[in-house]
């Protein structure tokens, strides 16, 4: 029998990870070694194995820097229209390998360092995730950057350079611990500061009235410094750049004529200037009314806007006019996409430079303003809606509250002459909340300020235009869009599953990774006994892999023949964790009443983490990892259940456990996720979806058939039927034996005998104020359980189902999301013009 093939072996033979060629390897390694040698200044028998991380990082880097200056090169001899994705979170992961695989060098760096006696996969584990985002949000928007280049559109990305990202979770005892998020410690490698264009960002103050209009004085100033990273389109040799922002503070800061003699302390106060980029705010799907975090979001945006303008007013512009005076074609070259309203303030503060600065009148201000703007809607819960109190505002912007009460003058001026007398509908669509305090709705201002509103799935679009947005629908329906989610095929398909990639690539060549739709083609193959044994011998691969990788780190033992079930997002009760905890006892309850009978074994594995002041989610996790306690230390279960919890889940460790999952949970209230994204990774990797009709599941089905799915639970309408109703849990609790069991089990401290009242506020919730209705959805979640283990006894049926459901997940790629962004909202089209390389002549 011949020897099992080592990693870098099987690596060398996966045909997309591109061809090594001699010349390549070679290059490679002299560079390698000269990074190591001048810019790391170590000699080889002193090296650790971060040094080698970095030395083949500024390797990889520098094939990037030719690239990405001659794209920005192109970009300001073409002059197209630029568009600016602005963000608070972007939540980019690992770079290296992401970087390889764009720049076609893989392959040829995995030759090269073998050959200098090392271990790619084992450098590319050294790299710190770069977790600037929550979750969905900020993971959407480091997906959009990858396509906007891959779809050689002119963008930018603009964000703040946290410090400190999102929290490392750590678990003590079955509770979750936070610890800082370091990730700057030894240096970011693919980051380069641009002192040169440095901006000081306004606070505070008061606002004058002047003969030639108001003006913004008496302001503290912090300074903004831009830190560049290139962002790779795949195999084009566009490079776009991702510009984030940090707060430094000014070197006269507290040092003015009233501080005479306290310079030590003038010095020290430094940090309450440069604490703006200190830290992520670590909630998602809620809004924490914090005047730092406010400040957060003017400090982007007044920098981002101020770096806009300065490249606008100094590109090319039709022949030879070295600077544009206008702003007539700002909405012709600048487009602007407000990532949730975090961002906001764009609309007032374009509002202040066009008017204060530029000294334009109002309504042409307002003109370009809206018709550059554009928002994105990520939520319609209740809790996540940004509504700022007016004396915050008053405090901190006073320049920006007159704008926003003189848009909303004009803006109510407009409702009541389309609708005479109807108070109630101006009040409702306000930008002003009345009430103590008063506050300012951020949603209603950016849906009054851009000229493009969009949900992120079908279903989420049209909840936005009948609920939260009705009113404005109701005059403007052509300003309301759709724009689903998708995620980039390259980090989501060929970085983390290779060995997927590769059986696709065979089947149906290489294509399909800048057009996802190929994947259709599969459909030829559903019934080609040796593509379903490839498929399944590739999930069964990345099982073992991801089971040796639980046991080296966390020493868990996983039966890799077990059902993976994995429920991986954020900690939050309208993702019901819970539901499926629910389950879980349920099927234990089960083995222990018939030991005897064949049970089809299972690996439940969650991960997420809790927002730190979220008591609920943290309950949660310590119910999770409680049950754990008790499941995987009962002989008689033996390996038929696993319950695992997964510390610090992060986009690296998504890119490990997603390629390993036989079943996917998506399981939200219908109607209360509005796209989800994970859903489509599980999907293109591999795994069965059990959901419901909420976000894009609906879509999932739709493409794949909704036989090709386990779809349970409660419809939109049924949600709302119950609403109008009224929700009675107990009524399950009573009707329900094995729900009551499992209940009474939680209540009565079966799973904490220790402490046997510590989750009476989960069961509290549960039985008298769950807005989530977790046992409306109980019978309907564990039937829908029982026909995942029946078809996962047919292994061949089953991955019929998944070849089928791969074959469908064409439209989640975000290429076509943006290419719907670009076309529908931007006014742009995707080029695929491939820039000529830094080693060939310009034309």
């Amino acid at each position: 029998m011949s020897k099992p093939l080592t990693d870098q072996e099987k690596r060398k033979q996966i045909s997309v990870r591109g061809i090594a060629g001699l010349g390549d390897v070679v290059e490679i390694k002299k560079s390698f070694n000269r990074h190591l040698h001048f810019t790391l200044v170590k000699d080889r028998n002193v090296s650790t194995p971060r040094d080698y991380y970095f030395a083949l990082a500024h390797t990889v880097r520098d094939h990037l820097v030719g690239r990405w200056i001659r794209t920005q090169q192109y970009y300001y001899e073409k002059d197209p229209k630029r568009i600016h994705y602005l963000s608070l979170e972007f939540y980019m992961g690992r770079t290296l390998q992401n970087t390889m695989i764009n720049l076609g060098l893989q392959n040829a760096c995995d030759e090269a360092i073998y050959q200098l006696g090392l271990d790619l996969e084992e450098l590319e584990e050294i790299e710190e995730d770069a977790g600037l985002g929550n979750g969905g949000l900020g993971r959407l928007a480091a997906c959009f950057l990858d396509s906007m280049a891959s779809l050689g559109l002119a963008a930018y990305g603009y964000g703040i350079r946290y410090e400190f990202g999102i929290f490392n979770q750590k678990i003590n005892s079955g509770w979750q611990v936070e610890e800082a998020d370091d990730w700057l410690r030894y240096g970011n490698p693919w980051e380069k500061a641009r002192p040169e264009y440095m901006l000081p960002v306004h606070f505070y103050g008061r606002v004058e009235e002047t003969h030639e209009g108001p003006k913004w004085v008496g302001t503290q100033v912090v300074l903004a410094m831009p830190y560049d990273t290139p962002v790779p389109g795949y195999k084009n040799n566009t490079v776009n750049t991702m510009r984030l922002w940090s707060a430094k503070a000014p070197n006269d800061f507290n040092l003015q004529e009233f501080n005479v003699g306290d310079y030590i302390q003038a010095v020290l106060d430094r940090n309450l200037a440069e604490n703006i980029s200190r830290v992520l705010y670590p909630n998602d799907n809620f809004f924490e009314g914090k005047e730092l975090r406010l400040k957060q979001e003017y400090f982007v945006v007044a920098a981002t806007l101020e770096d806009i303008i300065r490249r606008f007013k100094s590109s090319k512009f039709g022949c030879r006019d070295p600077v544009r005076t206008s702003f007539e074609t700002f909405p012709d070259k600048v487009a602007i996409q407000l990532n949730d309203t975090h961002p906001a303030l764009a609309i007032p503060e374009l509002m202040r430079i066009l008017m204060d600065v530029e000294r334009l009148d109002w309504e042409k201000a307002w003109e370009i303003t809206t018709k550059t703007c554009a928002y994105t809607n990520h939520t319609v819960l209740p809790e996540a809606l940004e509504r700022w109190p007016v004396c915050l505002f008053e405090k901190l912007l006073p320049r920006h509250l007159q704008i926003i009460y003189e848009i909303n003058h004009r803006h109510l001026d407009r409702i009541s002459a389309l609708y005479p007398g109807d108070v109630d509908r101006l009040r409702r669509m306000s930008l002003i909340e009345e009430g103590d305090p008063k506050r300012v709705n951020m949603a209603h201002l950016c849906v009054v300020g851009s000229h493009a509103v969009n949900g992120v799935a079908r279903i989420h679009s049209e909840i936005v235009k009948t609920t939260v947005f009705k009113d404005f629908c109701d005059i403007e329906p052509e300003k309301f869009q759709n724009k689903t989610n998708g995620i980039t095929p390259r980090r989501w398909l060929l970085l983390c599953n290779p060995g997927l990639a590769d059986i696709i690539a065979e089947k149906i060549g290489e294509e399909f990774l800048i057009d996802l739709f190929q994947l259709r083609k599969l459909v030829d193959f559903i019934d080609d006994e040796t593509f379903i044994r490839d498929v399944a011998k590739v999930k069964q691969e990345n099982k073992q892999k991801f089971a040796a990788y639980l046991e080296s780190e966390y020493k868990v033992k996983i039966n890799p023949e077990s059902i993976f079930d994995v429920h991986v997002k954020r900690i939050h009760e309208y993702k019901r964790q819970l539901l499926n905890c629910l389950n879980v006892i349920t099927l234990y309850n089960r083995i222990k009443r018939e030991p005897n009978k064949k049970f089809v074994p299972r690996t439940v594995m969650f991960g997420g983490k809790a927002a730190p002041g979220y008591h609920m989610a943290k309950m949660i996790i310590k119910l999770i990892t409680s049950i754990g306690d008790v499941v995987n230390n009962d002989p008689i279960v033996g390996d038929r259940l696993k319950v695992i919890f997964l510390e610090n889940y992060r986009v690296s460790l998504a890119e490990k456990i997603i390629p390993a999952a036989d079943l996917s949970e998506q399981i939200s209230t219908a109607g209360t996720e509005a796209s989800g994204t994970g859903n489509m990774k599980f999907m293109l990797n591999g795994a069965l979806t059990i959901g419901t009709m909420d976000g894009a599941n609906v879509e999932m089905a739709e493409e794949a058939g909704e036989e090709n799915l386990f779809i349970f639970g409660m419809r939109v309408e049924d949600v709302e039927a119950m609403d109008r109703k009224g929700y009675n849990a107990r009524e399950y609790y009573e009707r329900l034996p094995e729900l009551k069991q499992v209940m009474d089990q939680i209540s009565t401290g079966f799973f904490s005998p220790k402490e046997p009242e510590l989750f009476k506020d989960v069961v509290n919730m549960l039985m008298n104020h769950d807005r989530f209705k977790v046992f409306a959805d109980y019978e309907s979640y564990v039937s829908s359980q029982e026909k995942v283990n029946e078809l996962y006894r047919n292994p061949k049926e089953w991955t019929k189902k998944v070849i089928k459901n791969i074959a469908a997940s064409g439209k989640f790629s975000s290429d076509r999301t943006i290419t719907e962004y670009a076309r529908e909202i931007w006014g742009v089209e995707p080029s695929d013009v491939k820039i000529p390389p830094p080693n060939e002549p310009r034309e």
